[in-house]
C-alpha cells in the first residue's frame, strides 16, 4: 500500500496553503487594479506599496518555476556516475546502468533520450527498478525502448507498484531481452570475476529473507527492489549495493527542504541519492518519468536520472 507519512502530509498542506495565500492575495490585488482602471483611469489612485511589489515578484517567480518545471526539467536527464571499490573483485570491473520509473505514457518523454545516453555509457549490465508504464496504450513504446537498450552481460528488471497494482496481466517485457527477477538471484561473470544480482517484486516485500539468504559465495551482491523500504530490514544479509527508485526524488522538491512527497514508508529519510548503512550502499534513483495525471506533470529540483555504477577491484 502506498501512503504518505505524517510529515509529508503536513509539508504538502503547508505548501498548498502558501500557494493559496500568494495567488489569492495576488488575485485580489489584480482585481483591485482592474476596478481602479474602470472607475478612475489606469494609474489614478494606484500606489504600489512594498508589500504589493513583493507579492508581484513572488507570484512571478512562482509562475517562472512552474514553466521551468513543466517545459524544461522533466526533459533534462541527469547522469549520475559513481565508483564503488570492493575486495570481492580481483581481475576486472563491472559497469552497471540503472534506470527506474520510466512511467511511459501516451506522449513520449525521455525514452529516446535515455536510449542515446545509455548507448554512450556502454554498460555491462542494465538494471531497471520498476514502474514502467502509466497507460496500457503506451506498451509498444515501452517495449521498443527496452528492446533497444544493449548490455552484453544482461538486462535485469524488477516490478514496481504500478506493475503489481495496474498491469498484472500485461507482459511488459516480451521480446525486450529483459529478465525479470522475482525472488531469484543471477550470477554474472566477466574475466574470471563474478557478481550476484538478486531481485524482488514490489508486492513480495515480506519475502526478502528468502531471496537474500541464498548463498552467493562471497561475491559482490546487488539487490534490486522498487522502493527503499527494505533498507533497514536487510542489515546483515550480505547486500553490498541496494538499487531502487519509487520516490522520484519527490518529483517536486524545495530548496533546503528537499522532497515534498516520496510515498516511502520512511518518508524523507531516503528520498534520493546515495546512503551508507552498515556496509550496504543504498542508491535511490529519481527515475525518468512522471506520475500519471492527476499528479502534476512537472519536476522541480528533482531532475530525471540515469545512474551509473562502476564496481571495481579495491
Amino acid at each position: 500500500m502506498i501512503t504518505m507519512s505524517l510529515q509529508e502530509e503536513i509539508s504538502l498542506l503547508l505548501f498548498g496553503l502558501l500557494l493559496l495565500a500568494v495567488y489569492g492575495a495576488e488575485s485580489i490585488l489584480l482585481l483591485s487594479y482592474a476596478y481602479l482602471r474602470i472607475r478612475r483611469g489606469f494609474w489614478k489612485g494606484i500606489r504600489l506599496a512594498r508589500f504589493d511589489i513583493g507579492l508581484h515578484i513572488l507570484a512571478a517567480i512562482g509562475i517562472i518555476c512552474l514553466l521551468y518545471g513543466y517545459f524544461i526539467e522533466p526533459y533534462w536527464v541527469d547522469v549520475t556516475e559513481m565508483t564503488i571499490h570492493t575486495a570481492k573483485l580481483k581481475n576486472t570491473s563491472f559497469r552497471i546502468v540503472q534506470i527506474s520509473d520510466l512511467h511511459c505514457d501516451n506522449v513520449p518523454r525521455n525514452e529516446e533520450r535515455a536510449v542515446r545516453i545509455i548507448q554512450r555509457l556502454k554498460p555491462d549490465i542494465i538494471v531497471a527498478t520498476g514502474d514502467f508504464l502509466n497507460r496500457a496504450s503506451a506498451l509498444p513504446r515501452l517495449q521498443a525502448t527496452l528492446r533497444r537498450l544493449d548490455a552484453p552481460l544482461g538486462k535485469l528488471a524488477v516490478k514496481g507498484n504500478f506493475e503489481i497494482g495496474c498491469w498484472p496481466h500485461l507482459d511488459l517485457f516480451k521480446d525486450t531481452g529483459f529478465h525479470v527477477l522475482d525472488r531469484d538471484t543471477v550470477v554474472v561473470t566477466k574475466q574470471g570475476d563474478a557478481i550476484a544480482i538478486s531481485g524482488l517484486s514490489f508486492g513480495l516485500a515480506d519475502a526478502y529473507r528468502d531471496v537474500l539468504q541464498e548463498p552467493v559465495d562471497g561475491r559482490f551482491h546487488i539487490f534490486l527492489f522498487h522502493a527503499p523500504d527494505l533498507i533497514e530490514d536487510i542489515r546483515g544479509l550480505g547486500v553490498d549495493l541496494y538499487l531502487c527508485g519509487h520516490t522520484h526524488g519527490g518529483q517536486v522538491a524545495l530548496p533546503l527542504y528537499g522532497a515534498l512527497i516520496t510515498f516511502s514508508k520512511f518518508g524523507k529519510r531516503y528520498e534520493a541519492g546515495r546512503y551508507e548503512l552498515d556496509g550496504t550502499t543504498l542508491y535511490v534513483n529519481r527515475g525518468l518519468g512522471l506520475e500519471p495525471r492527476p499528479a502534476p506533470q512537472v519536476r522541480f529540483l528533482a531532475r530525471p536520472e540515469i545512474a551509473v555504477f562502476d564496481i571495481v577491484p579495491e
